[in-house]
């Protein structure tokens, strides 16, 4: 398992890193104003999602993001941003090709001599937040610290936060829960959906994410005693005491708090940001993994980068 901890940990350098090159490349990222889609595949699509929240929050331009698969050709956009850890995976190569000469691209990617970077207009490499191991984590988060230092962000206060959490205490011994749901307000939607995400390839363990307002409308019924409701971002009102009602555990990246289970575990903690909360979270899956007698650096049906025939 060296990889991905070490790879988990690295991430407040990387941050940093990125924030210092976000100056140097600010011409091959979108421009104020601009209409924007973003797109990635599995974990890049959710900080696609990410991304495109902070972005219109910030009042640069409307942002959409998609799945590559996906993306709808018939729309108009300024500018395309892909990202990619490996460069290589099918359906980013193939949109890129297919949207060459027609719409500006800029790819965001881990290896700087991968096939995208070929393909797009211009390219952001972050080459020391590329990763060996096959459950993304550094690169992603890495990916959107760059975005968020371009809309002029405070990086090395994100920063600071990760450097809390990546040593941390986690809010509850994973072995003690069946169960986990992520919820996201806005921008920290795609940060549920990755927390999700990490439990499933690193753990293979059932977890699911929802926007937190949508929470209510149906997917609480899971909600039991020994299982976990993690929530990024602004709380509504009253979903707390909903989920305690349930008997489930409760987590707030913006509390650092455990309810039902671990009461205590807020004490003397300050509030962070969901990104750096997510690094909790990354770190939770992995012992997730490891409660389970799992190797997360060798996930089950998984590989780097999906290539496909």
């Amino acid at each position: 398992m060296a990889h991905v901890h070490a790879e988990i940990a690295s991430q407040p350098d990387c941050w940093r890193e990125a924030a210092a090159l976000a100056g140097t490349v600010a011409d091959r990222l979108p421009a104020r104003g601009e209409r924007v889609a973003v797109v990635g595949c599995g974990t890049s699509w959710f900080m696609a999602m990410a991304y495109a929240g902070l972005r219109e929050q910030a009042g640069h331009g409307e942002t959409d993001a998609f799945q590559a698969s996906e993306f709808p050709a018939g729309r108009r956009y300024d500018r395309l941003v892909a990202i990619t850890r490996s460069g290589t995976t099918t359906e980013v190569l193939e949109l890129l090709a297919a949207l060459r000469g027609r719409v500006p691209t800029t790819v965001v990617v881990g290896d700087p001599g991968s096939p995208a970077v070929a393909l797009a207009d211009a390219a952001v490499a972050l080459p020391f937040a590329d990763e060996r191991a096959v459950v993304q984590t550094r690169f992603a988060t890495t990916a959107l610290a760059l975005f968020r230092a371009q809309l002029g962000q405070n990086v090395e206060a994100l920063a600071a936060d990760a450097e809390v959490t990546v040593r941390a205490p986690l809010p509850i011994d994973p072995a003690r829960i069946e169960q986990v749901t992520f919820l996201g307000r806005g921008w920290t939607v795609g940060l549920a959906q990755e927390a999700a995400l990490k439990c499933r390839e690193a753990a293979t363990f059932w977890a699911e994410a929802y926007p937190a307002m949508d929470y209510r409308h149906g997917p609480i019924s899971v909600a039991a005693p020994g299982r976990l409701v993690w929530a990024f971002g602004p709380l509504p009102e009253g979903l707390a005491e909903d989920v305690a009602a349930t008997g489930a555990a409760f987590a707030h990246s913006r509390t650092h708090g455990c309810r039902t289970v671990l009461t205590s575990w807020a004490a003397g903690r300050t509030p962070v940001d969901p990104m750096a909360d997510l690094i909790l979270a990354q770190r939770f899956a992995v012992a997730l993994a490891t409660s389970r007698g799992l190797d997360p650096d060798a996930p089950r049906h998984l590989s780097r980068s999906v290539v496909l025939a």
